[in-house]
């Protein structure tokens, strides 16, 4: 089965250029028959899908809700959730890393670092973490191995990453504009249906192949030098929210239950069902 497993769409992610719907209809035509919708800190993006678009278009298309999680000491983590498990917290940018770990393997999930030998602070191996606590690494899941916004050398240290520490690699076009879709790919031994199947796929470490097209047009590439300007702005960007979010993600931590929903649309069906007060 091929999916693309780290996909931005502008319901979701405000520097997404493209629509769910153009964006499904692009991997349909390419192949694909799924995708993990992997928006920054917010499940947004696959709120869309299921409240607006599930059920009434792209019935044979796999859509899987994921989130590429800011930590605020290892750059940007993707991470996955059991089928009907949406942790709120992580809609909380600024977790550190081994705080994120502990949770989502708390909650049933799984999670690895998306382009980890990329750009200073938003990649893993980037970080002080990477080499002051050596012992993270081992305690990902997966490693994004092929993301198609990444230069070749990124891509190929990520691969070695992958292969030095047993992990599984995962592929993702890691797209914001539409010529971007379809570009890399994760390919599974076997058909999923759920996010919960997926995780059991990358636990049980099956052969899972990985690839694509390296896409030349990123900002990064257009804009040359000045892109450390940007980089720096990640920085300071994430720290605020770090520190603007810190109550709320205490207050989160504390209550968090996976058995609650999380998305307010669901609350007055369920109140009528009589499974919530």
């Amino acid at each position: 089965m091929k999916i693309d497993m780290h996909c931005h769409v502008k319901e979701g992610s405000i520097d997404s250029k493209v629509g769910l719907d153009e964006y499904i209809t692009k991997l349909k035509e390419h192949g694909f028959e799924g995708m993990l919708i992997t928006d920054h800190d917010t499940y947004k993006g696959y709120r869309h899908w299921k409240y607006h678009m599930k059920g009434k278009v792209h019935d044979d298309f796999v859509v899987l809700k994921g989130i590429e999680y800011d930590t605020c000491d290892a750059g940007h983590i993707i991470c996955i959730m059991p089928e009907g498990v949406k942790m709120r917290l992580l809609e909380l940018r600024g977790l550190p890393v081994s705080a994120l770990i502990d949770f989502v393997h708390r909650h049933g999930g799984i999670l690895g670092p998306a382009h980890p030998c990329g750009e200073k602070y938003l990649s893993f191996t980037k970080t002080k973490k990477f080499y002051k606590s050596p012992e993270i690494i081992k305690r990902f899941d997966f490693i994004e191995a092929f993301n198609a916004c990444e230069p070749e050398e990124s891509n190929r240290e990520a691969m070695k990453l992958t292969l030095k520490y047993k992990k599984p690699g995962i592929g993702g076009s890691d797209a914001h504009k539409l010529d971007c879709v379809s570009l890399a790919y994760t390919e599974l031994p076997e058909r999923i249906t759920c996010e919960t199947e997926l995780i059991s796929l990358i636990r049980k470490k099956v052969p899972i192949g990985v690839g694509g097209t390296i896409y030349g047009k990123t900002t990064k590439d257009k804009i040359g030098k000045v892109n450390k300007l940007l980089v720096y702005s990640f920085w300071f960007y994430n720290k605020g929210g770090e520190l603007l979010k810190r109550h709320k993600r205490k207050v989160k931590g504390e209550i968090e239950n996976p058995v609650d929903p999380i998305d307010p649309i669901e609350i007055p069906y369920l109140k009528l069902q009589g499974k919530v007060e």
